[in-house]
This record gives C-alpha cells, sequence and structure tokens, in this order.
C-alpha cells in the first residue's frame, strides 16, 4: 500500500490507540482516505523499564500480549498482505473492548488476548487459516516488528505511546495521538480531524496536552451500553448531548 494517505501504526491491547482507529474509520468513510495499518509494539517500546517499579501489575501482562497479537498480524500480513490487517485489528479490538464487559486477565495473571483460543476464535471468524495462531510464540517475527516501531518512533521522537498517525507518508506530519476516550460523531469525526492535521502541521508546533482524562467509553471498561451510545458534539463551540 506505497500509495495510503494514513500509516496508522498501533498495538492491539492499547484501548486509546482502538478508540482513535474507530475515529479514523470514520474520516477514512467521508474522505476516501486509504489507510495502512502498521505496528508499533508497547512491549518493544518499554523493552528497558522495569515494569514491576513504573507500571501497574497488569501492564506486563497486557503489553506482552500485544507484542504476542503482533507476531500473529505479522504472520497473516505475510501470507495475505497488508489489507488483511485492517479487518483482523478491528475485529481483535471489536471483541475485547467493545463486546467483552471486563477485564482480559486470567488468575494466573496472564492477558487471555494473547492466548490460542483468544486468537484462533477471530482468525475463524474473518475465515483466516487458523495456523496463523502459531505465530504467537514465534520470536522470528520481533525483528520485524522492532523494525516498526523503530520506523514510528523515528517520525515522533521516543516519548510516546500508541497510536503514531503519518498522514501522506512519506513527507507529510506525523504524531502521537490523538489520545481520545470517547466517539465523536461522524460530522464531528472530520471537524476533529481537521483540527489536528492543521495543529500538527505547523512547523513549529511542539506538544498540546492535559493531564485529565476519562476512562475510554468501551464495554471493556465497565461502561454501561448507554453511556457508549452518548456521544457529546461540538458546533461553533457549542456543546450539545445526543444518544445514537
Amino acid at each position: 500500500m506505497a500509495d495510503a494517505d494514513i500509516h496508522f501504526y498501533f498495538d492491539p491491547v492499547c484501548p486509546f490507540a482502538y478508540m482513535t482507529s474507530k475515529w479514523v474509520r470514520k474520516v477514512r468513510a467521508q474522505r476516501e482516505y486509504a489507510v495502512e495499518w502498521r505496528f508499533i509494539s508497547l512491549r518493544v517500546l518499554n523493552a528497558h523499564i522495569d515494569y514491576a517499579k513504573h507500571f501497574p501489575p497488569e501492564y506486563e501482562a497486557g503489553h506482552t500480549a500485544g507484542l504476542r497479537l503482533l507476531r500473529v498480524a505479522a504472520s497473516v500480513r505475510r501470507e495475505h498482505g497488508p489489507d488483511a490487517i485492517d479487518p483482523l485489528y478491528a475485529a481483535w479490538g471489536r471483541r475485547f473492548f467493545d463486546e467483552h464487559p471486563g477485564g482480559s486477565y486470567a488468575a494466573d495473571g496472564t492477558d487471555f488476548r494473547g492466548t490460542a483460543e483468544y486468537v484462533t476464535a477471530v482468525l475463524d471468524d474473518l475465515g483466516l487459516p487458523t495456523h496463523h495462531a502459531a505465530a504467537l510464540d514465534d520470536t522470528g517475527f520481533d525483528e520485524e516488528i522492532k523494525a516498526e516501531t523503530e520506523e514510528a518512533l523515528a517520525l515522533t521522537g521516543r516519548d510516546v505511546g500508541t497510536p503514531i498517525i503519518h498522514f501522506q507518508p512519506p513527507n507529510g506530519v506525523a504524531f502521537f495521538g490523538p489520545v481520545i476516550s470517547r466517539l465523536p460523531s461522524d460530522e464531528d469525526a472530520v471537524r476533529l480531524w481537521d483540527h489536528v492535521i492543521g495543529l500538527a502541521g505547523f512547523p513549529g508546533f511542539a506538544e498540546l496536552k492535559r493531564s485529565l482524562r476519562e476512562k475510554p467509553q468501551l464495554r471493556s471498561f465497565g461502561v454501561s451500553d448507554a453511556e457508549v451510545g452518548e456521544q457529546e458534539d461540538w458546533h461553533g463551540g457549542s456543546r450539545r448531548t445526543q444518544k445514537g
């Protein structure tokens, strides 16, 4: 997909990356962009960090599951091409973040998203060969994942997470995020896109951030169906709340 309008670098276990991907899909549908879904591993990015000292207990298991899923994605891409990653990433996110009503950790502390049972179910749903589940433990894919992670970090600097978006590659603007906690309406999706691209495209722009944030409005975080369906729109500076 050399002619992709957007390179979207994701780790499949990151809820904010998944929410941003849903927003980008809305923008894609209205602007007719071509999106190539590429890899960035939180486990690789944090390989130098002592998880026990710097992260909550479940993070290491979650990031490890993300790396295992990216091995499967690399196997699928190698056999079926980059277009196969689009439905695979969407299915992983939908099955867990949109449909699963609780956490992902088993009694032994592992993350079930990195298991053959979870992966095989998604592959089967998509009509993809289930032999790709064997890639979960295949470290032979790690160099490819590390290289793509480095590719993403070269665009933004290293003090970031997921997702990273590169618009109009290879020379267009790239940025981390945006980190959003809820899905905008169709109208606001393109409005937000234009604002983000405009801001990130200014050569002197460095950072805009606020640390206060709500939890992702996804069922896997215990958010009710009614809350997931509630969206806030803004129009000319005013805000209204709608259901749907």
